[in-house]
């Protein structure tokens, strides 16, 4: 038997210890849409575990209010810049085998200077999004 991609079909963790792999991930914010449609019923204690390449900073910044966010690096360095609700910042850089914690409702964005792979695994029930301005 073959394994699938976890770039290509992320996975949901849900209530009483479900793991679900998803349809093929296109990166539209339909997709996420459906996501979130197909496990409503885990609430906030759903999460979604996926993995991306990035070559270029993040285009926006992104808010997760109902739970923590991990961010894995596990090739490549990347550069998190995380906005407290107080206005306070941090900035932490992630190399391969490092993680930081996005805590609910830090907005958070992210730059590479040449290549980065990261595992998120999100509590995404809520999440918001805003652009970046550079």
């Amino acid at each position: 038997m073959k394994g699938n991609s976890i770039t290509a079909h992320p996975v949901h963790l849900g209530l009483l210890a479900s793991a679900v792999a998803e349809p093929l991930f296109t990166g539209a914010m339909a997709w996420y849409e459906d996501y979130a449609q197909r496990h409503l019923s885990d609430g906030i204690e759903g999460r979604l575990v996926s993995m991306h390449t990035f070559d270029q900073p993040w285009d926006s910044w992104e808010m997760h209010p109902g739970g923590s966010e991990l961010v894995l690096c596990t090739a490549g360095s990347i550069t998190l810049f995380q906005q407290q609700p107080d206005g306070s910042a941090n900035t932490v850089v992630l190399t391969a085998g490092q993680y930081a914690i996005n805590p609910p409702g830090v907005w958070h964005t992210a730059d590479v200077q040449e290549s980065a792979t990261v595992l998120f695994i999100t509590a995404g029930m809520g999440t918001q999004q805003r652009a970046r301005s550079q």
